[in-house]
């Protein structure tokens, strides 16, 4: 593709506003001799920031890179240069956008420009009369994949620790050209795993080896002789070795295979986020366009795209709670001095069910230290330290942990039905029912156990942990630790900082679950601590409303509207009817005026019953028979999902208004951030605070509002 002269008075509306707060990634030049004489110009990427400041790519930024492929298309003009090559400051390619800057843009139109700069500058990659090559030597995220993206040939260093296109994670599209590039480099089904499926799984990124599978990149290159090695393929490549995409489409594909995959593709989004989200239908419309494989109409497509989603609320949200889960979340409220965390070299886990199984597979894992197991009987010990075994097994095959790893991990776990082994374990953690005299025997047991120094921890979702610790001699060393499941995936630990609990529990539990990477965020002992409090109120309502007559399918689609990446009932399914009949309890006791118990959840619980009918696949056909019959069994006072919803999120509003003043958490961004890390709460809403204040929920339960300004968001009906 051709493209004009840059000129950057085109982009003065956009540049402008930018200036004053943008970092500015310089683009360095500097021309390397390759071995056969050729000459090259080798442009270093670098913000003259530390390691731990990437470079971004901010308005003014790719003005001035820009200005100097222009400055280097007319060297190429001239002969004076044979290729050009782009790399990154140490450890850092370019990891994007600048987004700090996106609340200075202050139009569509300008908002526009983001794209269309975008284009231009990075266009010029392919266009500068010489090949162009990318030598990818760290982290490389959106923008900065871009970048690799318009070069001819693609180098990435195998210690890079990720790439990806995160944008519809962001409620963004891959907007520079990645949305069209993508799918005629490595093909439609690709395409889609990279730009729609991965951002959509918690962000997931690539590693080096994966790219080059997926054709992304041409090379993979060890990281001690990086750059010379890659400046060796350029000098090769200019010398007339061969380079083929090993994904690229034919013909085949795009006629028999494009339009059902972007089709299937579309169906499940659907099916998992309905359609309120906009940024990942615009991706799916850019991606169904690049089968014509013609790059100005992509190019256009991306950036009215972008000064649409830019522009709108939904990316205005999705800003604040990428800002919650990137900066809050490592900086906890309310963490005392890491000084005072103490060390853990052994683990013990009281239980060897499913959740114990994943505690130990997450613990040796992570700190690589002895775990020890411990149940009733050995067939159970041994059940649980072969689960682990066999989770363990995974990773290896999956490549996640080579043969000597999965050896020393293996061998690190063990299991016994002797508590006695527990003596010097430095944190010992519970997985046992959820009871309040189960849990209050097994620590009081372990005391007599372990060491004076030794942190007991409890997974209790919503049981208090002062109680819990009522009887022992030592309660200032009980910690709540609760993980959420599956333990492996969802990031949060919710830690419980009761009442007796000491500042060096405290910092040992913030520390462990660091070392765990997990995001941890500190709660008082109240029922339902953050998370499981609020989706208290939304099962109570949900059942309270089919009890009393409402039907099934319109109390499960009421709260569509909310953002939860399920509904109540597939929510219910998941955790378990006993486990949610247990929530709706543990509730309704201490708080019967504002949290509703279910009779027909218990008796659906013990009945062994579901409430989902599913096909051979495990597709959802409907509610089952049983369920149904349940319908208004409390009398008859049915609700639209229009009534439902209002009353369910007035409810919530007024519920988490309680929270903070009874300083659950500090804040209501911790709130919103344990319901993004630990429920799925999508970042298109910012979290369920600014989603309350955007319906008027917030106004109707407490005359007033979480934020001011308003955060904006999806709040379409």
């Amino acid at each position: 593709m051709k493209f004009p002269k840059f000129d950057r008075s085109k982009y003065a509306a956009l540049l402008e506003p930018a200036a004053e707060a943008e970092v500015i990634t310089e683009a360095k030049v500097r021309d390397v001799r390759l071995a056969s004489g050729r000459t090259l110009a080798l442009i270093t990427l670098d913000n003259n920031k530390d390691y731990k400041r990437p470079n971004t790519l901010g308005p003014n930024t790719l003005a001035a890179l820009g200005e100097t492929l222009e400055s280097l298309r007319a060297r190429a003009a001239a002969g004076e240069i044979d290729a050009v090559a782009i790399t990154g400051k140490r450890f850092s390619f370019a990891a994007g956008a600048d987004l700090s800057l996106v609340d200075r843009i202050p139009s569509r139109d300008v908002a526009r420009l983001m794209g269309e700069i975008g284009h231009h500058a990075l266009g010029l990659l392919g266009d500068l009369g010489v090949p162009s090559f990318a030598f990818v030597n760290g982290l490389a995220l959106g923008g900065g994949v871009e970048v690799a993206l318009h070069s001819t040939y693609r180098t990435i260093d195998a210690s890079t620790p990720a790439i990806a296109l995160p944008e519809v994670y962001l409620g963004l599209v891959p907007g520079w050209g990645g949305a069209t590039l993508v799918p005629n480099l490595i093909g439609i089904e690709n395409a889609l795993k990279v730009i729609i499926e991965n951002p959509l799984k918690m962000n997931r990124t690539l590693k080096p080896k994966q790219a080059l599978e997926l054709g992304l990149v041409d090379r993979l290159i060890a990281p001690v002789n990086f750059l010379e090695d890659s400046l060796k393929f350029a000098d090769a490549v200019l010398g007339g070795e061969a380079v083929k995409c090993p994904n690229e489409p034919g013909k085949i594909e795009r006629v028999t295979k494009w339009d059902i995959a972007v089709k299937i593709a579309r169906k499940s989004v659907e099916e998992r986020l309905g359609t309120v989200p906009k940024a990942p239908y615009r991706a799916l419309d850019i991606i169904a366009l690049a089968k014509h494989n013609d790059l100005a109409r992509g190019f256009e497509a991306e950036n009215e795209a972008l000064a649409d989603l830019i522009s709108g609320d939904q990316f205005m949200a999705s800003m604040y709670g990428f800002d919650l889960v990137q900066r809050r979340a490592k900086r906890p409220e309310g963490a005392p001095d890491k000084a005072l965390a103490g060390k853990v070299t052994k683990v013990g886990i009281v239980g060897a069910g499913l959740m114990a199984s994943q505690f130990a597979t997450l613990f040796v894992r992570r700190l690589k230290v002895p775990v020890v197991m411990t149940d009733l009987d050995q067939e159970r010990v041994d059940r649980g330290v072969a689960n682990v075994h066999a989770e363990l097994e995974k990773l290896r095959d999956k490549g996640r942990l080579d043969s000597d790893e999965f050896n020393r991990l293996t061998a690190l776990v063990t299991g016994t039905t002797d508590r006695s082994e527990f003596a010097d374990c430095d944190w010992v953690i519970e997985a046992v029912f959820e009871e309040v005299s189960v849990k209050q025997e097994v620590f009081g047991d372990l005391e007599n156990i372990v060491s004076e120094e030794a942190i007991l921890a409890t997974n209790t979702s919503s049981l208090s942990v002062d109680e819990i610790g009522s009887k022992l001699r030592h309660p200032e060393r009980l910690v709540g630790f609760h993980f959420f499941n599956p333990v492996a995936v969802m990031p949060l630990v919710e830690v419980v900082n009761a009442a007796k609990t000491n500042e060096a529990t405290l910092a040992t539990a913030m520390q462990v679950a660091k070392n765990l990477k997990k995001n941890a965020v500190i709660t008082t002992d109240r029922p339902g601590f953050v998370v499981n409090r609020v989706l208290a109120k939304v099962l109570g309502e949900a059942m309270h409303a089919v009890d009393t007559g409402t039907p099934i399918a319109v109390v499960d689609h009421a709260s569509d509207p909310i953002g939860l990446p399920m509904t109540p009932f597939e929510l219910l399914e998941l955790v378990g009817l006993k486990v949610g009949a247990h929530v709706l309890t543990s509730h309704h006791t201490p708080f019967p005026d504002r949290f509703f118990e279910s009779k027909n959840l218990d008796a659906l619980a013990d009945s062994g019953a579901k409430l989902i009918e599913r096909d051979g696949k495990g597709r959802a056909k409907g509610y089952t028979k049983e369920f149904e019959k349940v319908v208004g069994t409390e009398g008859k006072t049915p609700m639209t999902a229009e009534q439902l919803r209002e009353r369910l999120e007035t409810g919530l509003a007024e519920e988490i208004k309680i929270m903070l003043d009874e300083g659950v958490v500090t804040a209501p961004e911790d709130i919103d951030l344990c319901l993004i890390l630990g429920a799925g709460f999508p970042l298109l809403d910012g979290g369920i605070t600014p989603y309350l204040d955007r319906v008027g929920a917030s106004e109707r339960a407490f005359g007033g509002t979480f934020h001011t300004p308003t955060i904006r968001g999806a709040a379409e009906r």
